[in-house]
């Protein structure tokens, strides 16, 4: 890169966020603080406001990848999308690459964060070098690691501020990922599985990139291990490489193939065409109509506004009681358990809630962090489940979201709170350190601008 177009893209940088602090200013006292964008990726309704949101459309992009250093400079609001365009040329990616596209590096950081590789480099957050947060104070703070601000930002949902550039680990990567999808009839041992895998970091002799997997039914689960490579024909499979994107469903070969094999790039979208398997609700599963549905659309941004729209006409609602069915109760969550708690889990979720299939990611947490205090070093597993329950008139109360936060926490786990959250106030200051973010905050946020973690996030103020 030239030096002047390196000045250019630094000077850009800069009036970007000379635009969005103007945009702060112009928020009325009092009135909500939320960025202006078109995609989301939460799960909760928020209470509606007049205000104008935070001008963050210049701060969307890659400022420079050094391939040497294996670091890159990158806005808050660059989505993985663009963040892997970005790197794969260079043979990189980041340590960690959430499921779905438009998730953004910052809000990974703030929000958490998780995929496959998080069982060996754990969360997005824990790549970070550097990074400068624009705080409730208008001010732009550079903060790293050990830093009280940084050290508490990953699961503050925006109530300690907004990144605006981070400075982030790459790692090395091949053109391919062979996989192997091994099948287990009992969670306990798919659990000891996972265990000797994080401990070792190879299964059967094999090196394990990439570790992830789905519970089907209590007798049907399986783990996917990836392996990063450059030999397409070695690993037991032959024939090119899979299209997930295309009239194929990834999530259907787990159960249809034991080996398999993917671009780099496809891999790290796999999730993403189908929204793991919730594109069956639209249809897209469907393969008379996944002929005719664009390509191009089959992605996660396109299915989340067509769930938008679902909630403002309530179509499904709407359904159900033309056929008389219950009402339904959105259970849309990614908890994590301590590995071992992993089966009882399963065993109680299948008696009580019954929603399969389910999403399971192990990690390791490389430190403990205040906002979401994980036990440094130890396997935990995330479950992700995703769909709606039909449990009659009782569904306003959400009475099967709050059995699972209830028995989360008997686990000794933590909920992701990207979706709806019914915690009182007490039980959650005590699973997320509310009294030391609250102390953050207030350093940062001297007037009380941005709204804080409880009211955001289980009030959806």
């Amino acid at each position: 890169m030239r030096d002047r177009d390196h000045a250019d893209i630094w000077r850009q940088h800069d009036e970007a966020v000379a635009r969005l602090a103007a945009s702060y200013d112009a928020i009325p006292v009092g009135q909500p603080v939320r960025l202006a964008k078109t995609t989301t990726n939460l799960f909760r309704v928020r209470s509606t406001t007049t205000a104008p949101g935070l001008d963050v459309s210049g701060l969307t992009g890659v400022l420079e990848v050094d391939p040497v250093a294996r670091t890159a400079e990158v806005q808050g609001m660059c989505t993985y999308e663009d963040l892997v365009d970005a790197t794969l040329p260079h043979g990189l990616i980041p340590l960690v690459v959430p499921q779905l596209r438009t998730i953004t590096l910052g809000g990974a950081v703030t929000g958490l964060g998780i995929e496959s590789t998080s069982f060996r480099n754990g969360l997005p957050h824990e790549s970070v070098l550097e990074m400068d947060v624009f705080t409730g104070a208008g001010e732009v703070v550079t903060t790293r690691p050990g830093d009280e601000l940084f050290d508490a930002f990953p699961n503050s949902y925006g109530s300690l501020g907004y990144a605006t550039r981070l400075r982030i680990e790459l790692e090395p990567v091949a053109a391919y990922v062979a996989l192997r999808h091994v099948r287990f009839d009992d969670a306990a041992l798919l659990t000891k599985t996972i265990e000797a895998i994080v401990a070792s970091g190879e299964h059967e002799g094999e090196p394990v990139d990439g570790l992830d997997g789905v519970a089907f039914s209590p007798d049907e689960l399986y783990l996917t291990l990836a392996r990063w490579t450059d030999d397409v024909g070695h690993g037991g499979h032959r024939g090119p490489a899979s299209d997930y994107a295309g009239q194929q469903v990834f999530f259907r070969s787990l159960q249809e193939r034991e080996t398999d094999l993917l671009t780099m790039y496809d891999y790290l979208w796999r999730w993403d065409t189908d929204w793991f398997w919730c594109s069956g609700a639209f249809g897209a599963q469907n393969p008379r109509i996944r002929r005719f549905w664009p390509r191009s659309l089959r992605r996660s941004d396109v299915y989340m506004k067509l769930l938008g729209l679902d909630r403002r006409f309530d179509i499904a609602d709407r359904l159900d009681r033309r056929a008389g069915r219950p009402r339904r109760e959105r259970v849309v969550q990614d908890i994590e358990v301590p590995s071992a708690r992993l089966p009882e889990f399963l065993t109680w979720f299948d008696a009580e809630v019954g929603m399969r299939p389910v999403w399971l990611c192990p990690l390791v947490a490389r430190r403990s962090w205040p906002a979401y205090p994980l036990e440094a070093g130890e396997p935990y597993v995330n479950v992700g489940f995703w769909g709606t329950v039909h449990v009659g008139p009782d569904a306003p109360d959400a009475p099967r979201n709050r059995a699972i936060e209830a028995k989360v926490h008997e686990l000794g786990g933590h909920k992701s709170l990207y979706s709806e959250a019914f915690y009182d106030r007490e039980t959650f200051d005590d699973l997320y350190n509310g009294p030391h973010v609250a102390a953050v905050k207030a350093r940062h946020d001297p007037d009380h601008r941005l709204t804080d973690l409880y009211d955001k996030t289980v009030r959806r103020l």
